[in-house]
C-alpha cells in the first residue's frame, strides 16, 4: 500500500518526545514544512514536492532576559486557522509563537516557575488550533491556556484559562474533519489517560469527561465527532465525543503509542509506538447506526527504532513521515 521514498536528512536528531513531528502542507508554493523538536532546539526543514530543494532552520527555545536558553522544548506544532498559520513552540520555560516559517517570532508567553525547586516539574505540551480564532496550549498543571489570535498581528492575548484537569497535560486535539456539525471543538489528554471533551466559544464549555483508568494518554484526536486516543498500554480507543460511549478498543502496539494522525478526508489513521511498528487503520461512520469501525489496512516496520512522530502528508492520507528517536532524518512513505 505504502512504499518508503528518499529520506529528509536534520541538522539533528529527534529527542524521545511524544508527537515529535509537526507537517504543514503550503500547497500554492508546492512546498512541505516539517519540524522536530531535539533538546532545547527545533530542527525545522522545508522540502520541495519535486525532492530537489530543502532548506533548514533552526528555532531556539527562548527565556526572558537570557540570550541562549537552556530550556528543553517539549513540542512543536503548526497551527492552521482561517487567515493565517502559526508555529508554537513550547518549552520548560513559556510559550512561544512564530510566523509559519520561523522567521519572526510574534508572541511569547512566560510560565509561572516556583522560585525554590519543586518536585513538581514545570513546561507546556499539548497545542491545538481551535475554530476561527483560538489557539490552546496545555500546561503541566493540568491547566489550558486559551490564547485569541488576532488574523493579522502580533496582539494575541490569553483571553481563557481552562482547569479541568490534575495531571500533566499530553496532548490537544481540535475536530479535523472541517464539519460544522459537530458539538465538541476540541479534546484534551492527561498522564492519567483523563479526556475532557470542550465546546469552543468566547467561554470554552466541558461537555463531557471520560475517565482513564490511570494510564497515559500519549496521543487524542477529534474527528467527526469521535475521539481517537492512544495509550501507554499500546491500545486504542474510539469514544464518542459527547457520551464517551465506546465505540472500539484495539490492542494495536506491543508497547507504549508515541503518536496519532488522522487523514481528514479519507479517514485513515496512522498510529505509530516505540515497538517499531507503523500502522495505517481505516475509520467508517455509519450514521444510521451512530457507530464507528477501525479496520486495520497496513504495517510497517521501521527497524531498530524507537518511534516518536508520526503523521499525514497530505488530509487524504497519501503520504505519511515518520521519525525515531536519535535518528537524524525524517522517514517518508508514499501510497503506491
Amino acid at each position: 500500500m505504502y512504499h518508503k521514498e528518499k529520506s529528509i536528512q536534520m541538522k539533528s536528531s529527534a529527542s524521545a518526545l511524544y508527537n515529535n513531528l509537526s507537517v504543514l502542507r503550503i500547497a500554492p508554493r508546492s512546498l512541505t514544512y516539517f519540524t522536530v523538536v531535539h533538546a532545547n532546539m527545533v530542527n525545522m526543514v522545508s522540502a520541495s514536492w519535486d525532492g530537489l530543494n530543502y532548506s533548514h532552520r533552526q528555532l531556539q527555545s527562548k527565556e526572558a532576559n537570557v540570550a541562549t536558553s537552556s530550556s528543553l522544548i517539549m513540542q512543536a506544532a503548526w497551527c492552521v486557522l482561517p487567515s493565517r498559520d502559526i508555529l508554537v513552540l513550547t518549552s520548560q520555560k513559556g510559550i512561544q509563537m512564530y510566523e509559519s516559517d520561523g522567521s519572526i517570532m510574534v508572541y511569547w508567553h512566560a510560565l509561572d516557575t516556583p522560585e525554590t525547586q519543586t518536585a513538581q516539574a514545570v513546561f507546556a505540551r499539548g497545542i491545538a488550533a481551535v475554530r476561527e480564532k483560538y489557539i490552546c496550549v496545555g500546561i503541566s498543571s493540568g491547566s489550558m491556556l486559551v490564547f485569541d489570535v488576532p488574523i493579522k498581528g502580533s496582539n494575541i492575548t490569553l483571553s481563557e484559562v481552562l482547569e479541568e484537569h490534575k495531571e500533566s497535560i499530553t496532548d490537544l486535539a481540535s475536530e479535523c474533519s472541517g464539519s460544522q456539525e459537530c458539538i465538541a471543538d476540541m479534546v484534551s489528554a492527561d498522564d492519567s489517560g483523563n479526556l475532557c471533551v470542550w465546546k469552543s466559544g468566547e467561554d470554552f464549555q466541558l461537555l463531557n469527561k471520560i475517565p482513564g483508568f490511570q494510564m497515559s494518554c500519549s496521543s487524542v484526536k477529534l474527528w467527526k465527532g469521535t475521539v481517537v486516543a492512544g495509550y501507554g498500554t499500546g491500545q486504542i480507543r474510539l469514544y464518542e465525543a459527547v457520551t464517551g460511549i465506546v465505540h472500539a478498543e484495539v490492542n494495536a502496539h506491543a508497547r507504549w503509542i508515541y503518536s496519532l494522525d488522522i487523514a481528514p478526508f479519507s479517514g485513515l489513521l496512522l498510529s505509530a509506538a516505540e515497538d517499531s511498528l507503523v500502522r495505517v487503520w481505516h475509520l467508517t461512520m455509519t450514521p444510521e447506526t451512530n457507530s464507528v469501525e477501525i479496520v486495520h489496512m497496513y504495517n510497517e516496520c521501521v527497524t531498530d527504532t524507537q518511534i516518536c512522530g508520526a503523521k499525514f502528508c497530505d488530509g487524504d492520507g497519501y503520504a505519511f513521515a515518520v521519525t525515531g528517536y536519535d535518528l537524524s532524518e525524517i522517514i517518508r512513505y508514499t501510497q503506491v
